[in-house]
């Protein structure tokens, strides 16, 4: 689920978060990066298990529809075909998912239900929604783009619940584009008899994955007092101040891949913080940023000292 770009935005934002703390125990920021990692996990299961909500949302409606004391024929009658989506219904029985779901601590749509029947109003309202309730039957390709078209259209733009992800937790923001994007390729894969842990992914490809941040961290902090001096021998003329503190830390990072992680090149290193600059910091920090990795890394070549093993990766 998570790359090692995501991971390293989360280093960042550990190590900007850290700045401002009191604390020098570098267990309370590796406890807040772990933290921050097992939270995206928590914002993807809220995400994806909005679409059952709004299935069981629909199925609620029609039960009271007839139960109604003068209730309509099409309402004593009525299309099915939502409910029974064949995708909706994957997700429901889903055994995995079921499980994720049931551990979970709080049901965040059982405490913050006013956000389902939002979105469940828009979906009613939506021409999306009467296009495709406009016939009784369809395939299972069409139920699957419609459940896409449902998240695309309908939950991931909601304005209200970009609201409520912003108050509920420090990073959901800057998860969401990342979590909406994992669910949107998911569902894409869907097939009629996908089962086991499609909707449940690993949130780390692998233990390494995991152990890279942390120990990025780590010695990222570490060796900060080492790195910060690198980079101001080679910023003389600027003024300290002037350096944003999220370039140190991007600048900090980069240079601890250069000299901790032997086999991770340093074109990698150096283009995945550039994207990183040009997301979080300010127009002219990808300019700045390389600019001064590029004498760094120069310098180490010509002093011996780029710790790189394997070829291709100078």
């Amino acid at each position: 689920m998570l790359n090692r770009r995501h991971i390293r935005i989360k280093v960042m934002q550990a190590l900007y978060a850290s700045q401002g703390s009191e604390s020098d125990d570098i267990r309370v920021n590796e406890k807040f990066l772990l933290q921050s990692l097992n939270s995206m996990y928590d914002l993807y299961i809220a995400q994806l298990s909005l679409l059952l909500e709004l299935q069981k949302k629909a199925e609620d409606h029609l039960e009271k529809s007839q139960k109604k004391h003068l209730a309509t024929k099409d309402e004593k009658n009525p299309n099915l075909k939502f409910v029974n989506n064949e995708v909706l219904q994957l997700l429901k029985n889903n055994e995995a998912l079921d499980d994720v779901l049931d551990n979970q601590k709080v049901n965040l749509w059982y405490l913050d239900f006013e956000y389902v029947d939002i979105l469940f109003k828009a979906l009613l309202e939506s021409d999306l929604y009467k296009e495709y309730m406009s016939t009784k039957t369809s395939t299972f390709h069409e139920d699957k783009l419609f459940v896409i078209d449902i998240f695309t259209e309908i939950i991931a733009p909601n304005d209200k619940l970009y609201d409520f992800f912003e108050d509920k937790r420090l990073t959901w923001l800057d998860d969401l584009p990342v979590v909406n994007t994992t669910i949107l390729k998911l569902l894409k894969k869907v097939k009629p008899k996908s089962t086991g842990k499609l909707f449940t992914p690993e949130l780390f490809k692998d233990l390494e994955d995991r152990d890279f941040g942390v120990e990025l961290l780590k010695k990222t902090i570490l060796n900060q007092a080492l790195f910060m001096e690198a980079i101001f021998n080679k910023t003389k003329n600027w003024d300290a101040d002037r350096i944003t503190l999220i370039d140190r830390v991007l600048m900090q990072m980069a240079i601890c891949e250069f000299n901790k992680f032997p086999s991770i090149p340093v074109k990698v290193t150096i283009n995945e913080y550039l994207e990183i600059a040009k997301e979080y910091s300010t127009p002219k920090s990808s300019n700045f940023i390389n600019g001064i990795l590029d004498k760094i890394v120069k310098e180490y070549k010509a002093e011996d000292k780029l710790n790189k093993i394997g070829r291709g990766l100078l």
